[in-house]
């Protein structure tokens, strides 16, 4: 039918109305800043790179792939890859991104970078009062200020965060279970006796002629 949608939204609107004077849920504004609304945990607003530890550096997932600067749509990331490597949560050697800039000035917040991102690494904020009398360098966030614990992503994401960080302690599990493995199988190829070594016969001797 013609015109439901209108009806209905005048419908909710009516709600909301009348039960305002009777209800704090149905209120629709608080008084900001001196009051806020809790966030929803699947908001999102700019990402964001996660690291793990202490050192943002040390602990940084990012292995600078740059799968997030190729697919980002507005093109607001950009990367420079390191020319050394470091070790990742796994204990394998990986570039780190010596620079990370993204632009959100120009950051949709559509999180594509996050979907395909292999590692986990960059996550979305939830973090929307970036207002800044700088209006090109201010937005301008490099990778020291990108940079934010998982102890952070465990608070805003709480979820999504405790399901990452099962996936990650399963695969260093595995991982230690397999160079345990490893280790033990060349300790019994070494200590294993080895064969004599086949000696080859003395050549015959030539006879004398007579």
């Amino acid at each position: 039918m013609l015109g439901t949608g209108i009806l209905k939204g005048m419908v909710e609107t009516a709600k909301n109305f009348a039960g305002s004077y009777v209800s704090d849920k149905r209120l629709t504004t608080v008084q900001y800043p001196e009051e806020r609304q809790e966030l929803a945990e699947n908001t999102r607003q700019f990402p964001f790179l996660v690291f793990d530890g202490n050192d943002p550096l040390a602990g940084m997932r990012c292995v600078a792939c740059q799968i997030c600067e190729k697919e980002c749509p507005p093109q607001c990331i950009f990367i420079e890859k390191s020319t050394d490597k470091k070790p990742d949560h796994l204990g394998k050697p990986q570039l780190y991104p010596a620079r990370f800039d993204i632009d959100i000035s120009v950051c949709m917040s559509c999180q594509i970078c996050v979907e395909v991102c292999p590692f986990e690494a960059i996550e979305m904020d939830t973090e929307f009062e970036l207002s800044t009398g700088d209006r090109f360098g201010g937005l301008l966030l490099n990778r020291d200020q990108l940079a934010k614990s998982n102890e952070y992503y465990n608070k805003i994401h709480p979820t999504e965060a405790a399901e990452i960080d099962a996936r990650r302690a399963d695969e260093k599990k595995k991982a230690g279970e397999k160079a345990r493995t490893d280790a033990e199988t060349k300790a019994k190829a070494a200590a294993a006796p080895k064969p004599p070594t086949p000696t080859a016969p003395a050549p015959a001797a030539k006879p004398n002629p007579a």
